[in-house]
């Protein structure tokens, strides 16, 4: 009797994480199949960076992501040393600030959604910058388009990833 009291609440518990929120997932895919090249666990309001250096300028350049709760992605800011080929403020989006050397477009929280990026060549080297770890996708996924996409996930995942991280997560 007792067992099967045991094995109720471990089922019961089972079943209360699988549907607990534990935060989200963020990943990135090539196009046209085949398995994540990054996956990051993210908090809603968490920010990831895309960092890499620009084709025509060969300047650097910072976009600064978040993630809402529901998996929506947003460009929160663009940073850059100077106004490069397609670069430069939008109308109605953000609020156009210097930081040091750095022209800054902040306060963006402009939806993108899930987006597809043209991994550049090494040189140009796009870089997924998270929690202080970075993954320099051009290193391993030149020329490739790849998918940007988050969604939420159980508590009883984000446990489980936190113990047995995915395989496409940084170290």
């Amino acid at each position: 009797m007792l067992l099967m009291a045991a094995a109720g609440l471990v089922a019961a518990l089972l079943g209360v994480g699988w549907r607990l929120p534990g935060g989200l997932e963020l990943t990135t895919t090539p196009l046209k199949g085949g398995p994540p090249l990054l996956a990051v666990p993210l908090q809603p309001g968490e920010r990831f960076t895309i960092h890499y250096y620009h084709s025509v300028e060969n300047a650097p350049i910072w976009e600064e992501h978040s993630v809402d709760a529901e998996g929506r992605i947003f460009i929160e800011e663009e940073r850059y040393m100077k106004f490069g080929a397609g670069m430069g403020r939008m109308p109605g989006m953000g609020r156009m600030v210097r930081r040091g050397q750095y022209e800054v477009i902040e306060d963006m929280h402009m939806p993108t959604g899930d987006f597809v990026l043209r991994v550049g060549s090494p040189g140009v080297d796009h870089t997924i910058i998270w929690r202080g770890r970075s993954k320099n996708l051009s290193a391993v996924a030149p020329h490739v388009a790849v998918q940007f996409s988050a969604r939420p996930v159980s508590l009883l995942y984000s446990l489980w990833r936190r113990i047995v991280p995915h395989p496409a997560t940084p170290d």
